[in-house]
């Protein structure tokens, strides 16, 4: 073991500064017993370059390890949201363009309506201030009919938007938990690198 200092010119500059021999000796021995057992304390916690690259090695491996998991996971549950999420988007299509189906249905049948309406007052004046009270007989009717008629196309607008905010916020919530899921991959591949 080496001493990083001259323990004989320790013993010389104590002897000039009034030790006796004797005395230098033993402050100097118990000086090199200090440094010695400090030293080998230092030592044992130390670890060789041999061990440290064997441990460097494995940490080396499990992370690879790791990697190919974390790789497999995350091929596996993208692809199953992406067929999910397709599959939401494709279903909203269909029910987007059954809904317009409908309303132009509506749409068409009451202008049918209408039109029916209209030429049958028609029909009605045409026949002259007899016919009129019977016309305003009917116009009563048709506005009742009307009224109904514009109450069903109501409701049932209503309802379609109704839907359309379910399948949304269903659509929402799925994008939601697709991207608190890859946050949660992210935070965890994150987690793992630290």
């Amino acid at each position: 073991r080496r001493l990083y200092f001259d323990t004989h010119a320790l013993v010389c500059l104590l002897e000039a500064n009034g030790f006796t021999t004797q005395q230098s000796e033993v402050i100097v021995s118990a000086l090199v017993k200090i440094m010695s057992t400090n030293v080998d304390m230092i030592y044992k916690d130390m670890v060789t370059k041999v061990q440290q690259e064997i441990a460097l090695q494995q940490v080396m491996s499990h992370i690879g390890g790791v990697k190919k998991d974390m790789i497999i996971l995350e091929k596996s549950e993208f692809s199953a949201l992406r067929s999910e999420n397709e599959k939401i988007k494709l279903e909203l299509q269909q029910i987007k363009k059954q809904v317009m189906d409908e309303i132009t249905k509506v749409r068409a049948d009451n202008k049918l309506n209408l039109n029916l309406e209209k030429s049958r007052v028609k029909e009605l004046v045409s026949f002259g201030y007899f016919l009129l009270e019977t016309s305003q007989h009917c116009h009563a009717q048709q506005d009742r009919a009307l009224t109904q008629t514009d109450r069903k196309i109501d409701t049932e607008v209503a309802d379609l938007k109704t839907m359309l905010e379910s399948h949304k916020l269903d659509n929402i919530k799925y994008l939601a938990g697709s991207v608190f899921t890859c946050l949660t991959v992210a935070l965890g591949f994150y987690r793992l690198w630290i």
